[in-house]
């Protein structure tokens, strides 16, 4: 049995959209500490770490640990119906196959979303220490990103004692983005050493769709080694890990 309540729907639908961006099918989890989903992308290169916490619930009621294996795009079609103020309702009986989602606003409306089985074991995040970690607004990251689509599929992020920086370089020409230590669009930055690694751009894009202009977005980087992007979506957390690119010599 399990019964929970949200006092808006728009975290969830953001987390929904945050998650489905880059997994087709995933398994949530609902204990005594929340919600919780950790899953690869199909390709492996890429993981997505959620958790929303017991406390974040209007109400909140579960019977041991409950495991939703969703399709999170029909989740996510689901989801794009509900108003941002809506209250939205998770209910599942014991002997359900499907979980009741119900929106509450000017009208109650209720879907049955079928589950499946997904068989999926123990997913640990990357241990790394890395070298730099970056609190930067998401909209500056953004507008980096696109600048760099103009030149390449590809882009190195990386950051030295006194600044952050996106380079991207291709046939069509190089593009270097540069933000200083104090600035406002970069609260913080803790270097220990110089570091850069290079990613593929469409991931890093894909990551940064659920995050509002003004969000804080976590940014942690070690050379040539997975980069770590977090910020939160009211009162989630999303956490990806993205592998590099490691250039041949």
């Amino acid at each position: 049995m399990m019964h929970i309540v949200l006092e808006r729907a728009d975290v969830l639908k953001r987390s929904v959209d945050a998650i489905a961006v880059l997994i087709d099918e995933a398994e949530f989890e609902i204990s005594e500490k929340g919600m919780s989903l950790k899953a690869t992308d199909p390709s492996q290169i890429s993981m997505v770490d959620f958790d929303l916490e017991k406390k974040a619930f209007k109400k909140f009621h579960v019977d041991g640990v409950v495991r939703l294996g969703m399709d999170l795009e029909y989740l996510n079609q689901v989801m794009s119906r509900s108003k941002p103020t809506d209250e939205v309702e998770l209910k599942l009986d014991d002997d359900s196959s499907k979980l009741s989602v119900t929106f509450r606003g000017s009208s109650t409306r209720t879907f049955s979303v079928p589950l499946i089985d997904i068989s999926a074991g123990e997913l640990p995040n990357p241990k790394i220490e890395f070298d730099a970690t970056v609190k930067i607004k998401a909209t500056l990251l953004q507008d980096a990103l696109k600048d760099a689509s103009l030149l390449s599929t590809h882009l190195t992020l990386g950051a030295k004692s006194e600044l952050f920086y996106v380079k991207a370089v291709s046939s069509k020409g190089e593009l270097f983005n540069e933000t200083a230590k104090g600035s406002a669009s970069l609260p913080d930055l803790s270097v220990k050493k110089d570091c850069s690694s290079m990613f593929p751009l469409d991931y890093l894009s894909d990551m940064l769709k659920a995050a509002a202009s003004d969000t804080d977005v976590t940014v942690k980087i070690k050379e040539n080694a997975p980069v770590e992007l977090n910020y939160h979506i009211g009162d989630a957390r999303v956490r990806y890990f993205l592998a590099p690119r490691i250039e041949s010599a």
